[in-house]
């Protein structure tokens, strides 16, 4: 048996900030990244809080540190805030998440966070929608994911007018993000009618709208479909897990420091080859399930796809090109990644991609010897 649920209230469109209008007289705690707080975006979101006592804490970091989430929690109890507004990209409202969650298990009943709500200001994680947060321990160079239905987050809150100012390299790394998202969903080992539905459409808006996105950041429908699209993958995800793509790009991520949405980027084409198993999956009864759907998506997407072949082959080529467009390198060399460092960690960084617990959806598992050749054509 199977589930798919989501209890997440989504409000989106033009003037979607508005619905915080209906938050009055209560004591409100931001929590946001330096950026967010010295452009105004922060001050933006707590004008429509009627009557509010707010507090800011605009100290999260891209990967939010153990530290960060503890520094977040005292503050939280100074203020004893009764709602809680996670403003900015995953990483804020995953360290908003952990704030909230451990401070509920340490309040009183008075103090209790009573109502929360998720404002992305990147079209990316999808984090306003699930049940997940990654948190990193930077002494030992880690990416820990969190999973727990008391994470997600009550109310989200999808105003394009908030992203118009990510630039274009964030516009690019956190759109693959979403495209890495739903197509990891859509051929994981949990996949559902219902995650492939929400996944499907969540492909076509990125390749149709994120090129729009990243060539004009102030076009505002570009922006409403990639926040929705964003949404979508992570209702997909959410319900169907994702693959080895993540867990390759955690892995990846923690000790390179490479942004987790380029890494997905970078791995994202030769997970999709090692899923579809091209070379030896004409099998007795035809080719691997993940083959098939792929061919599928490359249809949805108007690319050829005359046979598997060909719709994988031309699925991975369009993945590639969009990548191009969105000035991606093509391998970790290119990326400007330490090399040393790379080779140095290696083996840390093959340990990391196995056991990350995304990995454990993948339609097909990888051997260790496959993986490292993995991090081998990833490296470049």
């Amino acid at each position: 048996m199977k589930e798919f649920s989501f209890s997440t209230r989504i409000f989106f469109g033009e003037g979607a900030l508005e619905r915080l209008r209906k938050v009055s007289g209560k004591r409100v705690l931001i929590v946001t990244d330096k950026f967010m707080y010295q452009s105004g975006v922060a001050d933006r979101v707590a004008s429509h809080l009627t009557d509010c006592e707010v507090t800011v804490f605009p100290d999260v970091v891209p990967d939010p540190p153990i530290e960060t989430v503890a520094a977040g929690v005292k503050v939280l109890q100074e203020c004893r805030a009764q709602v809680m507004v996670a403003v900015g990209g995953g990483s804020s409202i995953d360290a908003a998440k952990a704030i909230r969650a451990l401070g509920d298990q340490l309040a009183d009943q008075d103090t209790q966070i009573m109502e929360c709500f998720a404002i992305p200001t990147t079209s990316g994680t999808g984090s306003e929608v699930t049940e997940y947060a990654v948190i990193t321990d930077v002494h030992k160079g880690v990416k820990y994911p969190l999973a727990s239905r008391g994470l997600r987050p009550p109310t989200a809150i999808l105003d394009p007018e908030l992203v118009v100012s990510a630039p274009p390299s964030v516009t690019a790394d956190s759109g693959m993000d979403v495209l890495t998202h739903a197509l990891e969903a859509y051929v994981s080992a949990n996949a559902s009618d219902f995650s492939d539905a929400l996944a499907e459409k969540a492909v076509s808006l990125v390749f149709r709208w994120l090129p729009v996105a990243f060539k004009d950041g102030s076009d505002l429908l570009a922006r409403e479909k990639m926040h929705n699209a964003s949404c979508m993958a992570g209702l997909a995800f959410n319900s169907a897990g994702l693959g080895m793509c993540h867990g390759m790009a955690h892995a990846i991520g923690g000790k390179l420091h490479l942004p987790h949405g380029r890494a997905n980027a970078i791995v994202l084409p030769h997970v999709l080859r090692f899923n579809a198993q091209l070379e030896t999956s004409r099998m007795k009864n035809g080719y691997t399930l993940p083959a098939r759907k792929y061919q599928r998506m490359a249809k949805l997407l108007d690319l050829p796809c005359s046979s598997v072949v060909v719709g994988v082959s031309q699925l991975v080529r369009g993945v590639e090109a969009l990548n191009r467009t969105l000035k991606i390198p093509a391998n970790l060399r290119t990326a400007n990644c330490d090399m040393e460092v790379f080779r140095a960690e290696r083996a840390n960084i093959l340990a990391a991609a196995l056991a990350d617990p995304t990995t454990a959806a993948n339609p097909r598992t990888p051997t260790r010897e496959e993986m490292n050749q993995l991090l081998s054509d990833v490296a470049g």
